[in-house]
């Protein structure tokens, strides 16, 4: 399995993890009198669950098993998905951050933070996208 594979595996096994620690404590929060923030991270929840955790393993695993690019590069350049690692797991904590924050309070930081975080998500996902399009092959 290449590296960039295990460690996105990794990464969506946390995002899974982290997603059902806060899916508990916005379950408990409907029965205890916990603060506002934390009924804002919903949305914080669904994006560790669905990309964190789903879209960043269905990524890991069509890298490493997708048909051959070529017998000298079979993955195509492997920095490529570096960048799509470090875009969607950085894009995932500043969205972790900023969601509940401009709910609560938004101020232009936190709004700024919110949109930049989006813009990285979204540049992983068309950069995964274009990168894989070539793999995609008849027979």
């Amino acid at each position: 399995m290449p590296r960039p594979t295990r460690w996105m595996v990794r990464a969506a096994l946390i995002h899974w993890a982290a997603a059902l620690a806060l899916g508990m404590g916005l379950g408990l929060g409907r029965w205890l009198s916990l603060p506002p923030a934390v009924a804002a991270a919903t949305p914080v929840y669904f994006h560790l669950l669905m990309v964190g955790g789903v879209a960043q393993f269905i990524f890991g695993v069509a890298w490493w098993m997708f048909p051959p690019l070529s017998k000298a590069r079979p993955r195509g350049d492997a920095r490529w998905m570096w960048a799509v690692f470090f875009l969607l797991n950085g894009g995932l904590l500043l969205r972790a951050l900023f969601e509940p924050w401009v709910a609560v309070d938004p101020i232009p930081l936190a709004r700024w933070g919110l949109a930049l975080s989006a813009v990285m998500l979204v540049a992983a996902g068309w950069i995964f996208v274009l990168h894989m399009w070539p793999r995609v092959k008849g027979r």
